[in-house]
């Protein structure tokens, strides 16, 4: 199994109104992938920002380029993103899940 994380920042005053456009976009977006494992959103105040870090399960590299694309390392964005999102960042992070052990 792999995690895919990705993060972005937003600011304090739109944090709710993002949080509710990934819940009509991208979550349902990861969820209808096959191979996609689960969804969890973790979001953190500091300062006049908010940070969110999405984390999403997989069951390999070939669910993941189902839904990313071809370059699974880039982020993938949808049209009011930019509306919200402070900055783009461009790349996502992977990790091997060791545990819970994968089954095989």
């Amino acid at each position: 199994m792999i995690a895919r994380t990705w993060h972005g920042v937003v600011p304090a005053g739109k944090a709710d109104a993002y949080h509710r456009y990934l819940l009509e976009t991208g979550v349902p977006d990861y969820q209808r992938t096959p191979g996609n494992r689960g969804v969890y959103i973790f979001r953190r105040m500091e300062g006049d920002e908010v940070h969110f870090l999405l984390l999403t399960l997989w069951d390999s590299l070939d669910a993941i380029r189902a839904f990313a694309g071809p370059d699974v390392e880039r982020a993938k964005y949808y049209p009011e993103d930019e509306a919200f999102l402070i900055e783009l960042e461009p790349t996502v992070t992977h990790y091997e899940v060791l545990y819970p052990a994968s089954p095989r």
